[in-house]
């Protein structure tokens, strides 16, 4: 007996996401064609994302850096769109959002060039973080994939290399390091304490 399933009433395509407005202002990520409302971090996390934002300013330029404020266009098996906690933008990228007025990167422009995700405590976020976005973030040709971990105290790493990650993880008062961008200078205990 064959079994077929139908999308589900709230199924949302591309088009509805981006067109979607409740008038609260909440914010929601579209995980295969559903909303998933994006609950305010913890102050701690946004304190990381803070410290991270301030200390890649030392290396990056402002105009490349986005602070949560970006959307981002995945691939699954429906709809999907993400927004990274921080994410560094390529030239190329950035002059595709200024043409749009929408901050949504599309399948149509450019990665972005590194996807930065602080890791909010409890399993289901730490396997959405550690493993679907991993797949996710590779499948969309980002080069670099951070996973910042403040529970294990440790940085992630993923360097993009002939469609997979490969992992680099640094603790305690290592340097990051950043193929894409070899300037920066950051200790891991500069943003986890």
């Amino acid at each position: 007996m064959v079994q077929t399933t139908k999308a589900p009433i709230n199924y949302f395509s591309f088009e509805d996401y981006y067109a979607y407005d409740d008038g609260t202002g909440n914010r929601y990520e579209l995980v295969d064609g559903e909303l998933v409302l994006m609950p305010p971090e913890s102050i701690f996390n946004s304190d990381i994302s803070r410290r991270l934002l301030f200390a890649l300013s030392k290396s990056v330029p402002l105009d490349l850096l986005a602070y949560k404020e970006i959307m981002l266009e995945v691939s699954g098996r429906r709809a999907k769109v993400r927004i990274p906690d921080l994410l560094i933008l390529g030239e190329e990228c950035r002059a595709a959002l200024e043409a749009t007025n929408r901050g949504t990167i599309t399948h149509e422009m450019p990665p972005p060039l590194i996807a930065i995700e602080v890791v909010s405590p409890g399993t289901e976020n730490e396997v959405r973080d550690y493993r679907f976005k991993r797949s996710e973030y590779a499948a969309r040709g980002i080069s670099e994939y951070w996973i910042v971990d403040p529970v294990q105290k440790k940085i992630t790493v993923l360097s993009l290399v002939e469609g997979f990650y490969e992992e680099f993880i640094y603790t305690g008062d290592e340097l990051i390091k950043s193929e894409i961008f070899p300037e920066i200078q950051i200790k891991v205990s500069e943003i986890l304490g």
